[in-house]
């Protein structure tokens, strides 16, 4: 059977991946909610481009008298601010029920939930969505960002400035017997 080309969606439960990643709980807490939130949509941001998800990273605002707003950062990721009195999990549970039907018709291929709320997993597989803990998330982020290094690296130039240094011994000694007329 062919693999799907048709993309994954992942949803991502903002709040809750900072406050169970360490590293992000000690950037809110060290340098605020705004640099936490901006931490993980850089770190979300590689990953979906890497993993080739459309991604969107949800932020309850049922604090705060807003409505609603989405920021579009790239063409596989957008923010998404819930309406007043709306929480990231409603918000989720919607978009679950909504693309539910999408699976079913293989518009979209899978449906993925970052977040550690056993209720809301327990819900987002009722509607066929995949669940991931933060716990796991941030492991595959991990793994992600190690393999994208070994990509880079292996691609990368010579550190050299010097041409001759990214040219294999042998091709070097017989260039400079070219040079030194002894061939």
């Amino acid at each position: 059977m062919l693999r799907s080309l048709v993309p994954a969606i992942m949803l991502v439960d903002g709040y809750n991946i900072i406050g169970a990643w360490p590293c992000l709980k000690k950037t809110r807490d060290s340098a605020g909610l705004e640099a936490a939130r901006g931490e993980l949509v850089a770190t979300m941001t590689s990953y979906s481009a890497f993993q080739g998800y459309e991604t969107q990273i949800v932020f309850d605002a049922q604090y705060q008298n807003t409505a609603s707003n989405r920021e579009i950062i790239t063409e596989l990721l957008t923010v998404h601010y819930t309406d007043f009195g709306q929480t990231a999990d409603t918000y989720i549970e919607k978009s679950c029920a909504s693309l539910r039907q999408q699976i079913a018709q293989a518009i979209i291929s899978r449906v993925i939930v970052a977040t550690s709320d056993r209720a809301q997993q327990l819900m987002v597989q009722g509607y066929g969505a995949e669940w991931l803990s933060a716990h796991q998330l941030c492991g595959e982020v991990e793994t992600t960002t190690c393999r994208m290094r070994g990509k880079y690296q292996s691609h990368k130039q010579s550190k050299s400035r010097f041409l001759a240094n990214a040219i294999d011994p042998k091709s070097r000694q017989r260039l400079a017997e070219l040079r030194l007329g002894l061939k």
